[in-house]
């Protein structure tokens, strides 16, 4: 296969090309700097005093950490506090209609209901006191 230009004859404008048309490739000038680079060596920072003050950016850089920590932290308790809470409602709720259902079905004429398919019924006349005389010996 090869390379099929190499093989073509050259135009006749690239045959008669003078010397001044080519020339060498400029040499590339560097990237600029960074701005942070350019502050750190040349500007009103020097290499020494970011070195003295690096403790205290760590140590900035720490609370930060901390302190995004702790808001995550506080958001998660409240988020777990408000499901609590629902939670709460919705059993406070179920105990009241337990508790009303039971006060229902504890009155007496319920009760006389659901004993009466047993074939029990409440008496009519009033319970006799029985007395008991203390003998003497």
């Amino acid at each position: 296969m090869g390379n099929h230009f190499k093989n073509e004859p050259l135009e006749e404008q690239e045959l008669f090309e003078t010397p001044e048309e080519i020339l060498p490739p400029e040499p590339k000038s560097q990237a600029p700097k960074s701005f942070l680079v350019t502050l750190l060596t040349e500007g009103v920072v020097s290499q020494q005093a970011v070195l003295t003050m690096l403790p205290f950016i760590v140590f900035l850089a720490f609370l930060g950490m901390a302190y995004i920590g702790n808001r995550h932290y506080a958001e998660n308790n409240i988020r777990h506090m408000a499901e609590l809470s629902k939670e709460v409602k919705l059993l406070s709720a179920e105990y009241k209609v337990l508790k009303a259902e039971l006060m229902l079905r504890s009155t007496k004429s319920e009760i006389a209901k659901l004993v009466d398919t047993l074939g029990i019924v409440e008496p009519v006349e009033p319970p006799k006191k029985i007395v008991v005389k203390a003998t003497d010996e």
